[in-house]
Order: structure tokens, then sequence, then C-alpha cells
């Protein structure tokens, strides 16, 4: 069990899980900093000039009842700004680098040669027989009565 760990570890896959969580924790302060400084400032111009922001009080006069609606939308902007630049940065380079890895290590199939003349001919011969039941069955099941093993009479 200790060597599954150790192996686990020595793998890069802790390392690189750290280094993501560092620069995640990192771009988030960048994102709030981004919202808080700008994309709030917007909003709160949209909602007038003696409002809190983009929002409405359910009581007025009552401050704990006031619905900050631009919060939700800056919230909304920092997760879009967040979760594109994870998938363009991380996850797309990421997927073409393995479909690229997964391409060249797979094996080429060999190509098939022509059939020697028997087996082509007993192929053939397959098929035709199986054309032929086929037949048989459409027209048994149409009504018209199957023909006898020994051919026409």
């Amino acid at each position: 069990m200790l060597k599954g760990f150790k192996d686990f570890i020595l793998r890069g896959n802790v390392i690189e899980l750290s280094i993501a969580v560092v620069v995640g924790t990192a771009f988030t302060a960048l994102v709030s900093a981004f919202t808080t400084n700008i994309v709030n400032p917007i909003l709160a111009a949209a909602g007038g000039v003696k409002t809190e922001g983009l929002g409405f009080h359910i009581w007025p006069g009552n401050d704990k009842t006031f619905v900050n609606v631009g919060g939700v939308i800056t919230a909304f902007v920092t997760f879009l700004i967040t979760a594109a630049v994870v998938y363009f940065i991380f996850v797309a380079p990421m997927n073409r680098i393995n479909s690229l890895v997964k391409s060249r290590l797979a094996t080429a199939e060999p190509e098939e040669g022509p059939l020697p003349a028997d087996t082509a001919l007993l192929a053939e011969m397959r098929d035709l027989l199986a054309q032929l039941a086929n037949k048989e069955k459409e027209l048994t099941s149409a009504g018209a009565p199957a023909r006898d093993s020994d051919g026409p009479r």
C-alpha cells in the first residue's frame, strides 16, 4: 500500500495539482479585483445616482432587505471569466496534447492484402446463398409457397 502511495506521489500528478491550486487562487484574486473595481461601478451606475447599486429594497429604509442584483451579475461575470480562462489555458491544450499522444501511440492496423482466389470464390458463394435465403423468406412471408430443396417442378 505504501509503495502505491509513493508511486502516486512521484508520478507528478500531486505537483501538477498543487501548481493548479496556486495558480487558480491567484487568478481568482485577479478576477475578483476586476469585477469589484470595474464591473461593480458600471452596474452601480446603471442603478442610478442615489442607490447602493443595481438592486432594490424589499422594505424601503431597511438596508438589510436590499436585493443586490448587481452582486449576482458580478458573480456570474466572475464565473464566466474564470471558466473561459481555465478552459482555453488548461483544458483545450491538454485535450489537444492527449489526442496527439493517442494518435502517435495507436498502432497502425496491417493492410489487408488481396484474397486468394479460392477464398474469394467461397465468400462469393456464401453471399449468393445468403441472398437466396433472404428472397425465400420474403416470398414465404408474402404468401407465396416456398420451393422445395430439390428445385422447381
